[in-house]
């Protein structure tokens, strides 16, 4: 069975989402900037192409859960532009997130190998779902208690 462009397209897209989030974050961790600069900045320093409509609803998403603030700010070229920073709040999530990010990036970066056997090859990891403890074995099995 092969793999469709159009299923690609989408696991990229989906992968995109929460990350160009944590990366406009990022960018307003230490230094407030209006929507355009935002794409310029992320589009220079991450080599990739952004349109402001993608930047947009980031911003009204970050703003409505209080992780951004902003405000207006006139211009000396144009129109008065409205200005985002992360809020306190924004900067301790962006920091936790931060760190989750990089757990995963190490995962997807392990060089994994099936000759080489953990030392805990075999043995049962246990945890909690709802009430039950669910095991799972080597085999990847699941077993309930």
């Amino acid at each position: 069975m092969e793999y469709s462009d159009e299923g690609r397209d989408r696991r990229v897209t989906q992968l995109r989402k929460g990350i160009l989030e944590l990366a406009v974050m990022g960018v307003l961790y230490h230094e407030r900037h209006y929507g355009y600069s935002l794409v310029r900045v992320l589009s220079e320093r991450g080599s990739i192409s952004l349109k402001e409509g993608t930047i947009y609803p980031i911003l009204a998403r970050l703003d409505r859960d209080g992780l951004v603030g902003s405000e207006w700010v006139e211009s000396d070229q144009g129109p008065p532009r409205k200005y985002y920073a992360l809020t306190a709040s924004g900067r301790q999530l962006f920091d936790e997130l931060s760190q989750e990010l990089d757990l995963l990036v190490s995962l997807v970066q392990q060089r994994w190998n099936a000759a080489e056997q953990p030392e805990h090859a075999g043995k049962r990891l246990v945890f909690k779902r709802g009430k039950h403890n669910v095991q799972l074995p080597s085999d990847g099995s699941e077993n309930c208690q």
